[in-house]
């Protein structure tokens, strides 16, 4: 069952004796890492979200709201082309926003449906790479079939007068360019790698809000530095990766997979990146003269 760990902010005063002690080894030479200060922990049990299952549902109601989106990039279109006037005393150029606003919106959560497909069920990379791509990338391909059409008649149409032109144009290419980093799938994982990580990693996981790595150990003294956030989730591998999370952080590979006895070749490896959510200790030697935070 998925947790969350909640840790508290606020750091302990350590015993002024404790102090003394750790700035004579500072002093030796002796301490070449900052030890982290103890932080009490509060760990909130969190609904368990079945993991696996069929994906039709989840395929088909992508499917049906780019058809969606496709529909409205036609009704923007219609009337660019003059086929029906804008209902409700809309001007043109406010119909085609909506029109394009609303493709975006139908576009994005179609692409996040086929995300979430991919990671309960990926594809197997014996079909191929340039097919285990396209699948993966499905929703960047949609999102230039829902604009890239309108865009190019709305370059070409010379019925608009040039300011409505150029307002729908940029709005159209922004939302193409929105549309397109939202639904890529910077981190695939392959059906071969899934497997694998869930024969190999038996013990729970953990990861953070906004990254996209799972970790191996979330002690907060001992665990991985690149874990620097108040709250860390806990679950299985399984949880890890149909949450978005589909590599180990490559610390947590470094120092703790051989005392497991994984095989990391077979696994899914990134480098460990700094980011707002995820940022590594600062492991410079300290000074004798530093003083604790």
């Amino acid at each position: 069952m998925a947790e969350k760990i909640v840790r508290n902010a606020e750091k302990k005063e350590a015993p002024t004796a404790q102090k003394a002690a750790a700035a004579g080894k500072q002093a030796a030479g002796t301490v070449k890492k900052p030890a982290a200060a103890k932080k009490p922990a509060q760990t909130i049990v969190m609904p368990n979200k079945p993991t696996g299952g069929s994906t039709v549902g989840l395929r088909i109601g992508a499917c049906v709201l780019w058809l969606l989106a496709i529909v409205c990039e036609v009704f923007g279109i219609m009337a660019l082309m003059g086929y029906f006037y804008p209902p409700f005393h809309l001007s043109q150029l406010a119909f085609l926003i909506i029109m394009i606003v609303l493709d975006l919106a139908l576009a994005i959560l179609a692409a996040q449906l086929w995300k979430k497909a991919n990671r309960i069920k990926p594809m197997s990379e014996k079909r191929g790479k340039l097919l285990f791509y396209l699948w993966n990338e499905l929703g960047v391909i949609m999102a230039c079939i829902c604009f890239i059409p309108l865009i190019v008649l709305l370059l070409k149409n010379d019925k608009l007068d040039k300011k409505s032109k150029t307002i729908a144009a940029i709005v159209a290419i922004v939302a193409l360019l929105i549309t397109g980093a939202a639904s890529a799938d910077y981190h695939p994982i392959t059906a071969e790698q899934k497997e694998e990580a869930e024969q190999q990693i038996t013990t729970n996981v953990y990861w953070t809000q906004f990254g996209h790595k799972y970790h191996l150990n979330a002690d907060e003294e001992n665990g991985c530095p690149y874990i620097r956030t108040s709250t860390v989730y806990e679950g299985s591998v399984t949880e890890a990766i149909e949450s978005g999370r589909t590599t180990i952080c490559s610390y947590c590979a470094a120092h703790y997979a051989e005392e497991m006895g994984l095989q990391l070749q077979s696994l899914n490896v990134e480098d460990a990146e700094d980011t707002e959510q995820e940022r590594p200790v600062d492991t410079t030697p300290a000074t004798a003269d530093s003083t604790e935070g």
